[in-house]
């Protein structure tokens, strides 16, 4: 088998096999195969694309380039969930908790975050002492015990999926469908879930920035997940604002707080709840969504969601009294408001820039060696859609440097107010199951 040949076979669109696909991926992660030939193949399927065939043998193919997590020892279906980004994206923090509180098994390996602000490793690392460095027998146990864990990232995990993203974002072959979805299932895949549900972003602060590009690529990765034996659905959720009110690590915890008490911002609390029940009913503990929401509604009624916290908290080693006194949480030195200019109706938060005012305050990390500041971020005082009154707060904004000029230039930039009434942004654009 040659390369060459594999690439102009892909160049003319026909359909590669599977002994063709696990060739050009073992090659490459071993260094047999050179960059420049990885690059016009994935170049190829940029403009060719892959079939569904094709999509499933790519995905396994990085699965098997290195470890895969066997869960088998915990009991139960584990429906991992995954959300392909977003500004002030609380979910994990709340849907983890909430699931584990019905009785789902959330065996969660989570990274940390580049971009506006931290993963949710450094969110959850605003609590003191919590940490995520644990064997993987603690972890099963951890899970087994109390329905939850979380665990960094294995740093041999589809290794062929690392080298073939950093060599995709330098040859302008990012945004392929067939390629962005093999990477994230293939992630899932080796994590070691039996079902996956996945938040599949659309708009300004999202990766796909449009509706069409948002399900095409939701249906690509439930078709890959279904192929493989995996059961998936997709969300494909609103991010045209940011999710919530919090953007920031500190502040995020105390939000997804009140979200497992009940007191949760509106559209949080929404998400986490579609997105839950269809973790639960994935994992068969109901028989239907309306069911399976209706019990986790009861779990933050009762105080099980939180109490759920709590336990996971203190587990790993965090101060889980923080969840009765939030003011525990790293606090920033300054709090600053951002005063609308004019009276009228909030008519756009542009997400993407918002989050990057959060990430000039240290919210979050610039490059892989950038050191997050846990206390600072932004907390939203009013959404899109809201009336506002001249002087009144748009934003607050927690710093740990007075001068924040450059931060509020940003978000007035980015935050406009018209006189017209404008309506709330549809959160929930739809839902695909095969």
């Amino acid at each position: 088998m040659r390369m060459v040949d594999l690439i102009e076979k892909k160049r003319d669109g026909e359909e590669l096999s599977t002994e063709e696909i696990n060739f050009i991926i073992d090659g490459y992660t071993k260094g047999s195969i050179p960059d420049y030939q990885v690059s016009a193949f994935t170049m190829a399927v940029f403009f060719k694309g892959m079939t569904e065939k094709e999509r499933a043998d790519l995905t396994m193919a990085m699965v098997k380039s290195g470890d895969q997590i066997d869960l088998s020892a915990i009991e139960g279906v584990k429906v991992d969930k995954h959300s392909t980004g977003g500004v002030g994206d609380t979910t994990t923090l709340v849907l983890g908790p909430l699931v584990a509180a019905v009785g789902v098994p959330v065996a969660k390996m989570s990274g940390r975050g580049l971009g506006h602000t931290g993963g949710t490793i450094d969110k959850l690392e605003a609590v003191e002492g919590f940490h995520v460095e644990i064997e993987n027998e603690e972890f099963i146990d951890l899970v087994n015990k109390n329905k939850i864990a979380v665990i960094g990232q294995s740093g041999n995990l589809t290794p062929a999926d690392k080298k073939l993203y950093s060599l995709r974002d330098v040859t302008a072959t990012v945004d392929s469908i067939p390629l962005i979805a093999s990477s994230i299932m293939s992630k899932k895949i080796a994590a070691g879930a039996d079902a996956i549900v996945l938040d599949v972003k659309t708009g300004a602060g999202a990766f796909m920035k449009t509706l069409d590009d948002s399900k095409e690529l939701a249906k690509a990765m439930v078709r890959i997940g279904n192929n493989v034996g995996r059961r998936t659905m997709a969300v494909i959720s609103d991010m045209s604002q940011p999710l919530g009110y919090a953007i920031g690590n500190a502040l995020e915890v105390k939000e997804a707080i009140d979200t497992l008490k009940g007191e949760g911002p509106e559209d949080l609390t929404e998400l986490s709840l579609a997105l839950g029940s269809h973790m639960v009913f994935l994992a068969g503990k109901a028989q239907s969504l309306e069911e399976a929401r209706e019990m986790l509604k009861n779990a933050m009624k009762d105080g099980s969601a939180l109490e759920t916290f709590k336990v996971f908290l203190s587990s790993q080693g965090g101060d889980a009294s923080i969840v009765d006194q939030p003011e525990k949480l790293p606090q920033a030195k300054y709090i600053y408001e951002l005063e609308a200019k004019e009276d009228g109706y909030v008519s756009e938060i542009v997400a993407d820039e918002v989050g990057t005012a959060a990430m000039l305050l240290g919210a979050g990390r610039a490059t892989k060696e950038s050191i997050i500041d846990l206390a600072v971020g932004l907390m939203l005082r009013k959404k899109i859609g809201d009336a506002v009154k001249k002087g009144e707060s748009l934003v607050t904004i927690y710093s740990n440097f007075e001068d924040v000029e450059t931060v509020k230039a940003k978000l007035y930039e980015n935050i406009k107010v018209s006189s017209e009434k404008v309506e709330a942004p549809v959160l929930i654009h739809g839902e695909i199951t095969e």
